[in-house]
């Protein structure tokens, strides 16, 4: 197993390092870290001495017989060899739990805060709808409809599943749709790119069906493996189910080397997604808000270091855009240190509004990791000096089951229709209403 955070900045800034596990809410013990390290540096020094001089005392009994001198020496070399070994393997595999849990070192930008409660709304877009009645959220709306069946679906496979059904499931494509068909398109990428006065590159997205079973070394070089709280793990195997598109994805490019002609790389990447959402919930455990089981479209880049933060900015540019085009009222939020996880350096959600909730909700994510995923995947470009280096990744939101939730909600009628958004009519066969 490799590390994800370089040993060497560690060594040279352990108190950087301690306050990022802090203000992460991280629990690990970077002084044990930093003395094991130690130890393992003098053992592999001292191991690599006694290599030498085992292979030349093998090269002096080479076409000759050994004297008696030349074995005895290459029996106590071979002894004392084992020794070293046998002592540094518990302390090497100590070194690398350790660094498993160091986490990634946040942006400057990024607000210190001890939960979510402590992430900041930077910016405020649409206008929030008014009504003549009372708003319903949206279970009770597509509950009436019969868009939803968690009943049935309770039967077949447990709590919080469900069957979406009839034009729910068809508005559903039309904004999967609608998303592959944007950000496919080289004129909404530019479209995009400029309006926000961004400096990156104009390449659009690939689309991709990805595996959503995934090896556990392979889930866990990508630091997304929650096995207590998120993930399913598959009975008598080493592989697990993802829990979003992204984390199948990211694991495209392992042990590769990337041009930095082809970069960036763009997918987006659709995947039925599963998650144990442990805990109850209160009220997200009605309708469609909080599943074990959804299907989701994610952005997927692959950047040089250089870049990897103006790219973030521009996925998050994507979600604006996308659900400004389906006239949903929404917030960017910054998230703290406390809430953008351990694997990454920056944060952002885009939160919905829900007038049946009458509050702003999560729908969208988008994380920067620098090279902390990619220095465990192995995943490095050659830039066009010919100097070879990590690559950086990000991953964000395009669409999930949540928005379908903002749009019922903030279209709705007081006869309990639903508005379909002008952006997605096209792909409902020209409908206004469902």
């Amino acid at each position: 197993m490799e590390f994800m955070l370089d040993i060497k900045l560690i060594r040279e800034n352990p108190e950087l390092v301690k306050e990022a596990a802090k203000n992460k809410n991280v629990e690990v013990n970077i002084d044990r870290l930093m003395n094991i390290d130690g130890e393992v540096l003098k053992l592999k020094q001292e191991l690599d001495v006694l290599r030498a001089r085992r292979n030349q005392n093998a090269d002096g009994m080479k076409g000759a017989k050994p004297s008696e001198d030349q074995i005895k020496l290459g029996k106590e070399l071979k002894e004392e060899t084992t020794e070293l070994e046998v002592k540094l393997k518990p302390l090497e595999d100590e070194w690398q739990e350790l660094m498993y849990k160091v986490p990634n070192i946040p942006e400057p930008e990024v607000p210190v805060g001890k939960s979510e409660e402590d992430n900041v709304a930077k910016e405020h877009f649409g206008q929030k709808p008014e009504f003549k009645f009372k708003p319903k959220n949206h279970w009770e709306i597509a509950q009436a409809k019969g868009w939803i069946d968690k009943e049935r679906a309770a039967k077949v496979s447990g709590a919080r599943f469900a069957y979406v059904k009839g034009d729910l499931a068809r508005l559903h494509w039309a904004m999967i749709m609608f998303g592959m068909d944007s950000l496919t398109n080289p004129k909404v990428i530019e479209e995009i790119i400029d309006e926000a006065k961004l400096d990156v590159s104009k390449n659009v997205f690939e689309l991709v069906m990805p595996p959503v079973v995934i090896k556990t070394e392979a889930f866990m070089k990508a630091a997304r493996l929650n096995k207590e709280e998120q993930t399913y793990k598959i009975e008598d195997e080493e592989s697990w189910l993802g829990a979003s598109a992204e984390h199948s994805v990211c694991n495209m490019h392992m042990d590769e080397v990337l041009n930095e002609e082809e970069l960036p790389k763009r997918y987006l990447a659709y995947s039925t997604s599963f998650r144990k959402e442990a805990g109850t919930y209160g009220k997200d455990a009605e309708g469609i808000f909080r599943l074990h089981q959804f299907d989701k479209l994610e952005m997927e880049s692959f950047t040089t270091l250089e870049n990897g933060k103006q790219e973030h900015l521009f996925l998050v540019e994507v979600q604006k855009w996308l659900m400004s085009k389906l006239g949903i009222p929404f917030r960017i939020l910054e998230k703290c240190t406390a809430d953008i996880g351990t694997p990454n350096a920056k944060g952002v959600d885009l939160d919905s509004w829900l007038p049946g909730q009458d509050k702003y909700r999560e729908t969208h994510t988008a994380d920067y990791m620098r090279d902390f995923q990619t220095r465990r995947l192995n995943t490095k470009v050659k830039l066009n000096s010919g100097k070879v280096e990590l690559a950086a990744t990000n991953d964000a939101t395009a669409f999930s089951q949540r928005p379908l939730i903002a749009i019922i909600e903030n279209y709705q009628t007081e006869d309990g229709d639903v508005i379909i958004p002008e952006a997605l009519r096209g792909y409902m066969g020209g409908r206004e209403v469902i």
